[in-house]
């Protein structure tokens, strides 16, 4: 504390500014131990140096990572592997975790609570080799598939079930359900519940009499009485339910830290409607304030970044926004730092949500925060069968995915078919064929032949992950409130919810509708390279200055996104043969599956499986980014020409096709600019559009910070459906971002 402030009380927003300052420490040192990281910001602090251990291991995603396991955790396996494997088992082992988990109470925040390590880190194998399914490895290394297996959390909880119960209440039902389901399953399932909870209220419990040890030395008279409150709130928190809208906040932050913990989760949700009535009844009561209310929010945002939804419809079609939707925009505003808030657009919703918005996403030139497309996302999840209240209850919960609340377990964002790779297949095969005549038509024929083969092996492998992974990795953090596992006995991932909604995402959509076009074109038209010279060319990654002017010969067509191409029409063509083989059938075991297009932060990850493609990209270079054209599309980069393209291949069945677009902020933060920004987002989503991820980045700052971090480290960008600092990128994923502002050759 500065001398300046130390003989008075500090003002919220004072605190709002520590609390920063304090995560941008704990930032930079994870930069120095762990290096880059290209995911979401994860508030993880790092274990002690006398007690830190630093690993290589890939995230569920597939991507390698650095963590930092703490030492002072041993966990004990059940199988020969190494592995921890079951309910029990992994229930067992995340309590010891919590149980030894230091603790961690900042006197500025009026939350307690940060957690240092990743559960699913110490679980090597990730997958218990028992369950065999090398049957299907052959084909999900020919199309280079994310094929699901072992996939975790990604659907969301229904937090009011723990604000109804408190972990008193949990653990009861826990135990009251026991007696009635007790088959072998269940009893296990019981069991690695209980340990979970039972280590909850060790964890919070020692985090009060933590609160309570530094009051007894704290000499400032604000702080002392902020750490009694934390250990009241706290000491009670280990069995009630929350009463008051800063207990809520407190309750909703161990549930989020646990499940970081556990397996990487974090969804939130609505929050601006779950914990409205906290905020309602203290506001009333004359207890809570709107900037101390802002200011518990900024609390919790600072330890945890999850996926928000504000506003939207409610089943009936009725906008929810309300007071603290717009309180939760001021507290990410305040902290500008990567906070995942998404603002819901709508023909219903509060106009004045955008706006604000809006003036947010010029004055902080964070990519905060993003756009949803309520209407039609819910419209399009009633495709399935399904009534559009449902479709309006789900929530968003991920980088561009949504789910029901507590009743529908999805996968979203796991499972990925890269269309260069199956591209990459299907021009093979025809050039390797002997007395084969190579043509475009052809080559397209084979491509769907081998996009619908994909799809078959991503059904067969997403049955595969449900017949046996409540028997690896069950969602224990997540059953504790879905609506079903505890009543069952039964693990999220094995019956034990309502709607069972697997997501499909194609990936690569503009480097294979480019290629084709490119082929089309070039070969078949102006016959200015042969297909045979083509296919030396790619395998050899354009060789020489020979192969550098091919390249950009191939390259220099109008390409997706530069409308009404030949490339447009491959765009659309694919975006349609994948949702249309996607939907043509269900899994053999009879589970729904729901197309969407985006590739995340993997179009690296996807790029390194691919050799060169036609369309002039290099080999193992990144692929295209979702739905996007690649930069470079026009020379106007039209945001019109972009929306327009974007919002022509949307699947249209609930799961999204999100668009990302970059502005410079030449833009100026006139009235008249920010409208048409505002419009342009209306726009897309009236075009079917179904979210946005939106950066208004200053290119000087950005080149700046990709030449070196330091210059700006607590540059903030989104990546793609996520936000994070730039400085903790790694170069390829920086130029990733750098090449959407500006097209390099």
């Amino acid at each position: 504390m500065s001398d300046d402030t130390a003989g008075r009380e500090l003002t919220f927003t004072e605190r709002i500014a520590m609390l920063r300052a304090t995560k941008m420490r704990h930032t930079e040192e994870k930069w120095r131990v762990l290096g880059s990281m290209d995911m979401d910001d994860l508030p993880v602090i790092l274990p002690p140096p006398e007690s830190r251990k630093v690993v290589r291991i890939v995230s569920g995603s597939g991507l390698l990572m650095t963590d930092a396991l703490f030492s002072g955790f041993t966990p004990k396996s059940n199988h020969p592997s190494g592995g921890i494997f079951g309910a029990r088992a992994c229930g067992e082992n995340i309590r010891s975790l919590m149980e030894l988990h230091p603790t961690y109470v900042d006197p500025v925040s009026s939350l307690a609570g940060a957690y240092i390590a990743h559960f699913i880190s110490y679980r090597s194998p990730g997958w218990n080799p028992d369950f065999d399914y090398s049957h299907l490895q052959g084909e999900q290394e020919k199309y280079r598939l994310h094929h699901g297996i072992g996939a975790v959390q990604h659907f969301c909880q229904d937090m009011t079930i723990g604000f109804e119960l408190g972990w008193g209440g949990i653990l009861e039902k826990i135990r009251r359900f026991r007696d009635v389901n007790t088959d072998d399953e269940a009893q296990e399932l019981y069991d690695g519940l209980e340990h979970m909870v039972l280590g909850f209220q060790n964890w919070i419990g020692r985090h009060g009499a933590a609160a309570r040890t530094m009051a007894e030395t704290e000499e400032n008279a604000q702080r002392r009485r902020n750490l009694l409150e934390i250990a009241e709130i706290n000491t009670r928190l280990v069995t009630d339910p929350p009463r008051t809208f800063r207990e809520a906040c407190q309750w909703m932050l161990w549930y989020q830290l646990a499940g970081k913990m556990y397996n990487m989760g974090g969804s939130l949700g609505r929050i601006d409607q779950f914990l409205y009535p906290f905020y309602r009844r203290d506001i009333g009561e004359g207890t809570l304030t709107d900037e101390e209310a802002t200011f518990h929010l900024a609390c919790h945002f600072v330890m945890d970044t999850s996926y928000t939804q504000l506003g939207g419809p409610d089943a009936a079609g009725r906008d929810t926004t309300n007071r603290l939707s717009f309180l939760m925009l001021e507290a990410a505003h305040m902290l500008k730092v990567p906070v995942n808030v998404g603002v819901s657009v709508g023909r219903e919703v509060d106009p004045r949500l955008l706006s604000r918005s809006v003036e947010i996403l010029f004055e902080d030139r964070t990519g905060i925060p993003k756009f949803l497309g309520v209407d039609r996302t819910s419209e399009g999840f009633a495709r399935n069968g399904y009534p559009i209240a449902l479709g309006r209850e789900r929530a968003y919960s991920g980088c561009h995915w949504c789910a029901i609340p507590g009743r529908e377990y999805t996968m979203n964002d796991c499972v990925k078919v890269n269309f260069a790779a199956v591209f990459d297949v299907a021009l093979h095969e025809m050039m390797s064929g002997p007395g084969i005549v190579p043509g475009v038509e052809d080559l397209w024929s084979r491509f769907e032949r081998h996009l619908r083969r994909s799809v078959e092996v991503v059904a067969e492998s997403v049955d595969f992950h449900m017949d046996h992974m409540y028997r690896v990795f069950p969602e224990l953090h997540l059953d504790l409130l879905c609506h079903g596992p505890i009543e069952k006995g039964r693990d999220a991932s094995h019956g034990g919810v309502e709607f069972y909604n697997l997501c499909v995402d194609g990936a690569g959509l503009a480097t294979v509708a480019d290629s084709f076009a490119a082929l089309e074109q070039r070969i078949g038209r102006e016959g200015r390279l042969s297909w045979q010279e083509l296919i030396r060319l790619i395998d050899g990654d354009w060789p020489g200055a020979g192969g550098e002017k091919a390249r950009l010969m191939m390259k220099n067509i109008p390409r997706y996104g530069s409308g009404g191409s030949r490339a447009d029409a491959y765009g659309l063509s694919i975006a349609r043969a994948f949702t249309s083989i996607v939907r043509s059938r269900k899994t053999p075991h009879g589970f729904n599956m729901i197309p969407g297009i985006f590739s995340w932060a993997a179009t690296i990850a996807m790029g390194k499986d691919v050799g060169a493609t036609p369309n002039g990209r290099r080999a193992r270079e990144p692929i295209s980014h979702g739905p996007n054209p690649d930069p470079g599309f026009r020379r106007d980069a039209a945001p019109t020409a972009l929306a327009l393209a974007v919002a022509s291949v949307q699947p249209g069945y609930g799961n999204t096709a999100p668009m990302q677009i970059e502005f410079d902020p030449g833009l100026s933060r006139s009235s008249e600019d920010m409208r048409k920004v505002a419009d342009l987002i209306r726009t897309h989503f009236e075009l079917g559009g179904t979210q946005i991820n939106m950066n208004i980045l200053d290119r000087k700052a950005v080149l700046e910070a990709h030449r070196d971090p330091a210059t700006h480290p607590d540059l903030v960008v989104r990546v793609t459906g996520f936000s994070a600092y730039f400085a903790s990128l790694s170069p390829e994923m920086r130029q990733v971002v750098v090449n959407r502002i500006i097209a390099e050759d």
